[in-house]
């Protein structure tokens, strides 16, 4: 995995996000779906019942802030922001019989909702 900052600056990648090859492989799939992707961009944003929520969405184009982790062909963006709360996460793709979709499982979540989707620090 190589994890680069779009300025050029070279980043220590055990410490920020690690893609499972099954989450890899699903994102490969989904992004030949999205016209013009380059990557696929995980978030922290404020709200859900735990305080803050996950969320993913394809882009286009990166940030100057962006961190950009490459695993395989497989591009994954991070913002400055959403980087310190995502530290040692681990994105996983989950098939089971209640329903299938990303998994974060994260270190810096000291509490989670039922759902999953939302963590508190």
């Amino acid at each position: 995995m190589n994890l680069q900052k779009l300025c050029g600056h070279k980043e220590d990648t055990r410490t920020m996000v690690t893609i499972t090859p099954i989450a890899e492989q699903k994102i490969k799939e989904l992004i030949k779906e999205e016209e013009n992707s380059v990557g696929l961009r995980i978030y922290v944003k404020g709200g859900g019942c735990s305080g803050y929520q996950y969320g993913m969405s394809f882009e286009d184009k990166t940030s100057d802030d962006d961190t950009i982790i490459e695993k395989g062909d497989v591009k994954v963006i991070v913002d400055s922001q959403s980087a310190p709360m995502l530290s040692g996460a681990e994105v996983d793709y989950v098939d089971s019989l209640q329903g299938s979709g990303f998994a974060i499982k994260n270190p810096q979540a000291k509490s989670t909702c039922g759902c999953g989707s939302s963590f508190s620090t």
